[in-house]
């Protein structure tokens, strides 16, 4: 049984967040305001596809766009009655006279329209004309819960007495003879037994409905688990490989470093020795060519004499690139090139492992 609290949250609009104003219905069974519904759809035209601002699920907007969405006739009469009830309300019937002190309202009267007292709604049991109205109890939890359609839409203070099979909807007698009365019409009474009997059914179907559901849930909610159980394993696994690759690599790494680190000390000594030959014999031509220029400008003509010969002994010996020459000879042109091996093949995604996702049908 619904409480005061849900009862309270079934008249609050989602979109406005505020109380009802004339309710519809859409045909995923989300309720708003017919106002809220007209601003979300204000750049639709008819025959235009419109979603449900909650579910999104879509409808067509038939000629007269959102005017022709269902009325919720039970909350707005919940609204309506609610508001009857929110403050104490006199008696219509009795507290015309000033000398009788004010009796409280107790029930509604929904043919005569008026507020009752527990005094007037006896008297109102016990004529013929007025003893199968409608009444209402105002001011309690009940009421809300047994609410009925009261009155006609197109024939304002008719009462909604008969249900049009053929049409499904619950009319007035001025309704019937305009149009209904070549339909199959019933008593309003005995086709809501009839309707209750079948709601009670829907129940208890959408019981089981939300039990699978449910059911449903805690599957995916399972599979989800899993699957995220499998990704972690998987990220580990996947860790775990490279790691063991990279330990791999840097061990095969180590012995070539070794061997192109000698290789290298061995190159560089031999070329800086060679080097540093071919530097002290460019230091010593230049300096035997500033000094014989210095002899040669300056020296006496017995300075000259005395040196010619060593001097000429020594641009020989200068001049001789031999053993200079057998030296670079025996260094050669040195290529360093890395081959690698097959350890890492060509395709780089393959190298640690290669994931696959494999689906199966669930069991049951």
């Amino acid at each position: 049984m619904a409480t005061a609290t849900q009862l309270d949250e079934m008249t609050e609009c989602s979109i406005c967040t505020e109380v009802y104003t004339d309710p519809r219905v859409l045909p995923c069974g989300h309720m708003y305001c017919l106002k809220c519904v007209e601003a979300w759809s204000k750049d639709k035209q008819p025959g235009d596809k419109l979603a449900c601002p909650l579910c999104r699920k879509e409808f067509t907007l038939s000629s007269n766009g959102v005017e022709d969405l269902p009325k919720n006739f039970f909350v707005a009469t919940f609204l309506e009655v609610k508001r009857l009830s929110s403050k104490t309300i006199g008696c219509k019937a009795c507290n015309g006279d000033e000398a009788t002190e004010m009796k409280v309202a107790t029930v509604y009267c929904v043919e005569c329209q008026e507020k009752l007292c527990e005094a007037c709604e006896e008297a109102h049991k016990k004529f013929n004309v007025t003893r199968r109205h409608n009444r209402l109890e105002l001011g309690s939890e009940p009421l809300s819960l047994k609410l009925k359609l009261i009155t006609c839409q197109n024939h304002p203070g008719k009462c909604l007495k008969l249900y049009c099979a053929d049409c499904e909807l619950v009319v007035c007698m001025m309704c019937y003879i305009n149009i209904h009365s070549k339909h199959d019409c019933s008593d309003v009474n005995e086709v809501a037994d009839e309707f209750r009997e079948r709601m009670i059914t829907d129940v208890g179907k959408m019981t089981a409905g939300v039990d699978k559901c449910r059911d449903m849930l805690t599957k995916v909610e399972k599979e989800k688990n899993d699957f995220i159980g499998q990704v972690a394993k998987a990220e580990m696994e996947i860790s775990e490989k490279a790691e063991q690759l990279k330990q791999v690599i840097d061990a095969d790494r180590e012995k070539p470093m070794n061997e192109l680190s000698s290789m290298k000390q061995k190159r560089m000594k031999e070329i800086e020795s060679l080097r540093e030959e071919i530097e002290r014999r460019l230091l010593s031509m230049e300096s035997y060519a500033k000094y014989v220029d210095e002899v040669r400008q300056k020296g006496t003509a017995c300075d000259i004499a005395r040196a010619a010969s060593d001097l000429h002994d020594t641009a020989d010996e200068l001049l001789t690139f031999d053993v200079i020459e057998r030296a670079l000879d025996d260094l050669r042109h040195a290529d360093v090139t890395f081959a690698s091996s097959n350890f890492v093949t060509d395709d780089l995604d393959k190298t640690v492992g290669q994931l696959r996702l494999l689906n199966t049908a669930h069991a049951g």
